[in-house]
């Protein structure tokens, strides 16, 4: 074990944990912050994204070891009123939910960096999100209204 300090939602946290253990775990187990779902554990369903440098990336493969002095944010550490969140909320995107923080972490990176995302470059940012109650559609209508917002703000 080793001793590792983590920035996490602009706070600092030292943890304990084996040099390649998965972020996701950390985040979970160690840090309580649950609302980083573990989906399939090998990077391909999105449940597990997080952002690390303000970039999505899936937690589940990522070692703690490999994000020491980055800037790592949660569906915790994304504000309330960003328009991502209101989207979801007014387009009713989540049928079971246990998707929505992955599909939410790769939304809010996509519109704070491009708040004018055409179709396509939505379902690329996307690509890799799954979500088992194929609401595709809706989250797509909700990121084109939170990049909207991101437009008017």
């Amino acid at each position: 074990m080793a001793q590792f300090t983590l920035k996490i939602n602009g706070k600092s946290q030292t943890v304990q944990a084996s040099e390649d253990v998965p972020l996701l775990w950390v985040i979970r187990e160690t840090l309580q912050l649950t609302g980083t779902k573990f989906g399939c554990g090998i990077s391909q369903c999105g449940a597990c994204t997080v952002h690390v440098d303000g970039q999505p990336m899936r937690s589940c493969q990522l070692q703690v070891s490999r994000v020491v002095g980055r800037e790592i944010t949660t569906i915790e550490g994304i504000r309330e009123d960003h328009p991502v969140k209101q989207a979801w909320i007014d387009i009713q995107v989540p049928q079971c939910g246990y998707c929505q923080s992955g599909q939410i972490m790769s939304a809010v990176a996509l519109v704070d960096e491009n708040s004018d995302p055409s179709e396509e470059e939505i379902i690329r940012a996307m690509d890799g999100n799954l979500c088992r109650c194929g609401t595709y559609t809706r989250i797509k209508r909700a990121i084109q209204q939170a990049a909207q917002g991101v437009r008017n703000a």
